[in-house]
C-alpha cells in the first residue's frame, strides 16, 4: 500500500492548523533553529514524524507531508530567539537576510521628520517586518494563520501590524514564507508572509528573566520577564502567560557618531553645514530693499540678553544686533535618541476543548500595553514667508508696537497686501524644553475557532470556522508646541494683546521668553488613532480520488473582513495652528468578501528519477467595497528525482489593496534630509552648472544667486492619501531546490541540508509617492515639467514643499538569491556541533516612476537611499557555529553586511561584520530545569558606517546596530 494511503490522520492542536516546517529539515532556518532544544510543545514536523500524518504548512491550506513543502519557509523557533539575546521579536526577524528592516526602536523620527509619504505615519515605538525591500505594507503578518489588527501610534493610520503589540510570551515560533501568497491569504502578501505560531499544549510552569545593557556605556538597559503555565487533560487544555519588557534609551549625545548633524563634523562652522538656522539667539532675515536693514541681510542678537542685574532688558535697539554667521547655527543632533525608551506588558490565554472528532472549540485572547517615547531638540520656531510651515506661521507680522520689537517698524510678512519687510525669523525655543512625544498604546485580540473532521468519499475531511476581533487604541502626548494664533496675537499690535495675552519676545535671544509668555502661547498636543479588525473565515480541506502519486488534495474557503481606522490630531493642529508637524483628521473603512480554492495533484511517486512529481495551484477572488473585484492565481511544480533532492518552481500573481491610511490619510508633512542643488552656497550647482542654473531659475530661484541656503538641511515634503488609488499588482517567480543527503544523516550528521532559491518580483502600479530626491534632481537636471511642477518655491527661492502625495507609480522590480546551509553532527566525545549559514544576494532592486514623457527608473542595488533610510547591499548573511556538551552550550553568530554607496553624494558605507557570543549552563543536578545564559552582542564593538543622507544620528537604523557592546544575562526555568 502506498505511504499516502496508509497515513493516519488526527486532529491537530489549534496552533498547528496553520503551522509549517521546511522540507527535509531545510526550509531556511535562523541560527539556532536546526539545533533547537526540544520544547514541551510538539510542532507540526514532530507530530508528522512520529505519526506519519499530514499537517497544514504555511504556504498551503492542504494537509501534506511537511517534507514536501512546495514553498521556501524560514522557521524561527524559541531556541533561535533565545540565541539573539533580543527582547523584541521584530528585532529578531529583522536579522533574517531576506528582511530589509522596517520600523524598530532605533527610529526616533515622528517629531523630527513628520509623516513619511506612505499614508500611515511613522508609528513611533512600533516595530514592523519588511521582506525583499518591498516595504512592511507588502508583508502580510498572521497569527496562527489568521489576520491580526494593524497597529498605530497616534500619528496616522498604518497598514501594517505592530509586532510590539503581540505578546512575546505567547510566541512558540515564527514561520516566514519567502514567496508571494495572495491567492491563499489575500491582500498584502506580495513580499511574503510572517506567520506567528502561538504557544499551546504547554505542560507546567515556564519562567524567564533577562537583564542587559551596553557595556562600558552603562545605558540602553533592557529588562525582560516572562511567565507562562499550561495544563489540563488530553481533551481540555489551558495556556496562560504574561510578560513585562522595559528598554531604557540610548541618547545621541552619548555616541561619537551622532554629535553633529553630519559625520565627522566638529563645529557648525564646518563647510558641510547641517546645523539649524533656528538658532538659540535667533536669526532674522530681512527682505531685500528693507530701508531699516541694521547689519547685513541676516542678523542675530549681538550680546547675551541679561544685563548686570540678572534680569531681561527689553530695550534692545537695532545696534544690539550683528550679522548672523554659521557659528550661530544650532546643533540639534545631541538632543535626539539613538535608541528610544519602550515599556510593554500584557498577556494571553489560549484554551481548547475537544468534544469529538467533529466538533472542537478553541479560544484565544491577548492584550499588550505599550508606553514609548521619542524626542527632538527644542522647538524650531520659524516665521515668515520663507519658513515653509504651510500655515499661519508663514504670514505672521511683528507689529511696531510690540514692546520687544527694536526696529521701529512693523516686520511685515507680505500676507496683508503690503510689501514684505522680512522673509524669515528663526528662533530655537529652548525655554519650552525639549520636544517629547509619549505614546500609550493598547492592543486587544480575541479569536474563536470551531473545527473538526468528518468522512467524505471515504476520506478524512477537515473544517475550521474562525472569528477574529481586534482593536488597537493609541494616544500620543506631545509637549513643547505653540499655538500660532496666540503667537500672532502676542506679536501683533499691543492694543490687541488682551484677555490674558502676554506680549512675546522673539528677538531677545535665549532665555528671554518668560514662563508667562509660554503659558499663553504654548499647549500640550494630544492626538489619537484607532484601528479595528473583524475577520470571519471558513476553510474546508480534504482528499478526492487517487492519482499515481497519491490522492488529490483540495481546499476551499470564504473570508469576510472589515477594517476601520481613524486618526484624530489635536484640535489646535487640525486648525492649522501648530508650530510643529501639521496634520488633519482622517477616517476610513472598508470590507471585503473573498473566496479561494487550492488543489494539489501528485502525479507520480516512487519511480526511478521520479520519486515525486506534483503540481499545485490556487485561485482567489476578492470583492472590495473600496474599488471592486480582483482575482489572483498561483501555480507550481515540485519534483524529487531522488529522495534526497527536491526541486520546485512557483509562479504567483498577487495584489495589495490600498490601506485606510493610503486612501483616506489627510495631508501632512515629512521633513526630509535633502540637498537642494539650486543653492549658491557651498555644495550647490547653481554657480557651476549652466543647465542647472537655467532650470533652477525657471523653477523660481532668484537669478542673482541670492538664494544661499546651506546644504544638508531638511526640506518639506507634502504627504497625503489619495482616494483614487487602485490596487497594486505583482507577479513572482521562485525557483529553488533542497538537498538533504541520507548518507550524511546515516553517518556523521544528524541533519545536513542545503537550500537555494531564486526569486524575481515585479510590482506594477505600486502605491507610493515619487521620491522627493527624484523629483528635485529631475527638475534641476532636465527641466522635466512634471517634476518641476511638484517642487514649490517661495519668491526668495526657498523650497516651500515638494508634492509627495500618494500615486499609483510605475512599479518595482527586484531579483535575488537566498541560500541556507544547516549541519548538525552526531554526538561525539567532544560534544555536538552545529553550523547554520543563511544569506541573501540582491541582484537587482529598481523603482520606476512616471515623468512628463514616459518613465524614469532608479536602480538602488548596492546603494544607501537615505531619508527615508534604507540600504540595499548586494549581500547580507549570517552564520552560527554552536557546540554543546552535557550541561554546557556555546555559540558564536557572525552577521555580515556588504558595502553600499549613498545615492546622494556618493559616500561609501563600508561593509560591516558583527559578532555575537553566548554561553549557557543547564546543570543536570537540577534536572536541566534551570538555565543560566550569558551573552554579548557586537562583541567586536563594531560601529555602523557613517551616513550623510540618513535622517538622524548619521546612520541607517534599518540595517545597522546601535554602537556598543550589548551584554546580557538570562535566568530561565522550564525552557
Amino acid at each position: 500500500m502506498k505511504r499516502s494511503l496508509a497515513r493516519r490522520h488526527r486532529l491537530l492542536p489549534p496552533s498547528l492548523l496553520t503551522s509549517s516546517l521546511f522540507a527535509l529539515t531545510a526550509a531556511a532556518a535562523l541560527p539556532g533553529v536546526a539545533h533547537a532544544q526540544a520544547a514541551p510543545e510538539q510542532d507540526a514536523a514532530q507530530i508528522a514524524a512520529q505519526t506519519g500524518e499530514d499537517v497544514v504548512v504555511t504556504g498551503s491550506r492542504i494537509r501534506r507531508d511537511p517534507l514536501d513543502n512546495p514553498s521556501p519557509v524560514v522557521t524561527v523557533d524559541e531556541a533561535a530567539i533565545a540565541k539573539t539575546g533580543l527582547s523584541s521579536i521584530a528585532d529578531v526577524l529583522q536579522r533574517i537576510p531576506a528582511s530589509s528592516g522596517g520600523l524598530n526602536s532605533k527610529f526616533n523620527n515622528s517629531g523630527n521628520s513628520g509623516n513619511p509619504p506612505d499614508g500611515g505615519g511613522v508609528g513611533a515605538g512600533s516595530a514592523a517586518i519588511d521582506l525583499r525591500y518591498l516595504g512592511a505594507k507588502r508583508t502580510l503578518v498572521l497569527v496562527d494563520g489568521l489576520r491580526y489588527v494593524n497597529g498605530a501610534s497616534a500619528s496616522g493610520i498604518p497598514g501594517t501590524v505592530d509586532l510590539n503589540s503581540i505578546p512575546d510570551v505567547m510566541i512558540q515560533r515564527v514561520e516566514v514564507l519567502q514567496s508571494a501568497a495572495s491567492a491563499l491569504y489575500g491582500s498584502d502578501a506580495i513580499g511574503g508572509v510572517v506567520n506567528i505560531i502561538t504557544r499551546s499544549n504547554q505542560k507546567g510552569f515556564r519562567a524567564q528573566a533577562q537583564y542587559g545593557q551596553y557595556l562600558g556605556e552603562g545605558d540602553g538597559e533592557t529588562q525582560n520577564y516572562q511567565l507562562s503555565w499550561g495544563g489540563g487533560s488530553e481533551r481540555v487544555h489551558l495556556d496562560v502567560g504574561g510578560f513585562y519588557t522595559k528598554q531604557d534609551p540610548v541618547r545621541a549625545a552619548d555616541r561619537d557618531i551622532s554629535q553633529f548633524p553630519n559625520p565627522g563634523q566638529t563645529s557648525c562652522t564646518d563647510a558641510i553645514g547641517g546645523c539649524s538656522g533656528a538658532a538659540l539667539n535667533g536669526r532674522i532675515v530681512f527682505s531685500p530693499g528693507n530701508p531699516s536693514l541694521p547689519a547685513g541681510g541676516t542678523i542675530t542678537v549681538r550680546n547675551p540678553p541679561l544685563n548686570g542685574r540678572g534680569v531681561y532688558d527689553p530695550t534692545l535697539q537695532g545696534g544690539d544686533f550683528r550679522a548672523f554667521t554659521s557659528a550661530d547655527r544650532f546643533n540639534f543632533a545631541p538632543y535626539n535618541y539613538f535608541l528610544t525608551p519602550n515599556e510593554r506588558y500584557g498577556g494571553f490565554v489560549n484554551a481548547r476543548a475537544e468534544f469529538s472528532d467533529l466538533f472542537n472549540l478553541r479560544l484565544k485572547a491577548s492584550w499588550a500595553h505599550r508606553q514609548s517615547q521619542n524626542q527632538a531638540a527644542f522647538l524650531p520656531l520659524n516665521l515668515g514667508p520663507d519658513a515653509g510651515n504651510g500655515n499661519l506661521l508663514d504670514t505672521i507680522s511683528i507689529d511696531a508696537t510690540n514692546p520687544y520689537n527694536p526696529f521701529g517698524i512693523t516686520l511685515n510678512s507680505g500676507a496683508n497686501g503690503q510689501p514684505a519687510t522680512y522673509s524669515l525669523i528663526g528662533r530655537r525655543l529652548i525655554e519650552a524644553g525639549q520636544r517629547t512625544y509619549n505614546q500609550t498604546v493598547d492592543t486587544f485580540s480575541v479569536t474563536g475557532t470551531i473545527d473538526g473532521k468528518f468522512q467524505l468519499f471515504g476520506k478524512n475531511w477537515y473544517y475550521d470556522a474562525n472569528a477574529v476581533l481586534g482593536s488597537n487604541d493609541a494616544h500620543q502626548l506631545f509637549t513643547g508646541n505653540l499655538n500660532a494664533a496666540r503667537l500672532a496675537q502676542a506679536l501683533g499690535p499691543v492694543s490687541q494683546c488682551t484677555d490674558g495675552c502676554v506680549p512675546f519676545n522673539i528677538f531677545g535671544g535665549q532665555g528671554s521668553v518668560t514662563p508667562e509668555m509660554l503659558a499663553f502661547v504654548g499647549f500640550d498636543e494630544r492626538s489619537r488613532s484607532q484601528q479595528q479588525l473583524r475577520d470571519y473565515t471558513l476553510n474546508v480541506s480534504g482528499e478526492l480520488f487517487d492519482l499515481p502519486g497519491g490522492p488529490i488534495g483540495i481546499a476551499a474557503g470564504y473570508e469576510h473582513r472589515y477594517q476601520q481606522g481613524s486618526f484624530t490630531p489635536d484640535p489646535v493642529i487640525q486648525a492649522g495652528l501648530g508650530a510643529d508637524i501639521p496634520a488633519q483628521a482622517a477616517r476610513g473603512r472598508f470590507n471585503v468578501d473573498e473566496v479561494y480554492g487550492e488543489i494539489r495533484l501528485p502525479l507520480i511517486r516512487d519511480v526511478p528519477l521520479l520519486q515525486l512529481v506534483e503540481l499545485n495551484g490556487a485561485v482567489r477572488h476578492s470583492n472590495f467595497s473600496t474599488y471592486g473585484g480582483n482575482t489572483t492565481y498561483s501555480g507550481g511544480a515540485l519534483w524529487k528525482p531522488v529522495s534526497d533532492l527536491l526541486l520546485r518552481a512557483q509562479y504567483a500573481e498577487s495584489y495589495r489593496a490600498a490601506s485606510i491610511g493610503e486612501l483616506f490619510g489627510a495631508q501632512s508633512r515629512f521633513d526630509q534630509t535633502l540637498d537642494d542643488p539650486c543653492t549658491s552656497a557651498a555644495g550647490g550647482l547653481f554657480q557651476s552648472n549652466p543647465t542647472v542654473r537655467a532650470n533652477c531659475i525657471a523653477n523660481g530661484v532668484p537669478a542673482d544667486g541670492s538664494y544661499t541656503e546651506p546644504q544638508g538641511g531638511q526640506i518639506s515634503v507634502q504627504t497625503g492619501g489619495n482616494e483614487a488609488l487602485r490596487p497594486e499588482t505583482a507577479r513572482t517567480w521562485v525557483f529553488g531546490g533542497v538537498y538533504s543527503p541520507a548518507w550524511a544523516r546515516q553517518g556523521f550528521a544528524s541533519a545536513l541540508s542545503l537550500e537555494v532559491n531564486y526569486y524575481d518580483i515585479k510590482v506594477d502600479g505600486a502605491i507610493a509617492s515619487i521620491p522627493a530626491a527624484v523629483l528635485l534632481n529631475r527638475c534641476v537636471q532636465t527641466g522635466d515639467a512634471l517634476s518641476c511642477g511638484a517642487v514649490g518655491r517661495t519668491p526668495n527661492g526657498f523650497i516651500s514643499a515638494i508634492n509627495g502625495v500618494l500615486l499609483n507609480t510605475g512599479g518595482i522590480r527586484t531579483r535575488g538569491i537566498d541560500a541556507t546551509f544547516n549541519l548538525r553532527t552526531q554526538p561525539t566525545g567532544a560534544g555536538t556541533f552545529g553550523l547554520s549559514v543563511s544569506g541573501n544576494y540582491l541582484l537587482k532592486y529598481e523603482e520606476i516612476v512616471p515623468a512628463t514623457e514616459g518613465t524614469t527608473s532608479t536602480d538602488y542595488t548596492g546603494t544607501e537611499r537615505g531619508s527615508p533610510d534604507q540600504a540595499y547591499p548586494h549581500f547580507k548573511g549570517q552564520a552560527t557555529l554552536d557546540w554543546d556538551i552535557g550541561p554546557v552550550a556555546a555559540a558564536f553568530t557572525g552577521r555580515y553586511i556588504d558595502d553600499v554607496i549613498e545615492t546622494s553624494g556618493g559616500n561609501k558605507l563600508k561593509s560591516r561584520f558583527y559578532g555575537d557570543v553566548q554561553l549557557s549552563f543547564r546543570p543536570s543536578w537540577l534536572n536541566e530545569k534551570i538555565g543560566l545564559t550569558l551573552g554579548v552582542n557586537n562583541v567586536f564593538d563594531t560601529d555602523p558606517p557613517a551616513c550623510f543622507s540618513c535622517s538622524l544620528n548619521n546612520y541607517d537604523p534599518t540595517t545597522y546596530d546601535v554602537p556598543g557592546r550589548f551584554g546580557y544575562a538570562r535566568l530561565s526555568y522550564g525552557f
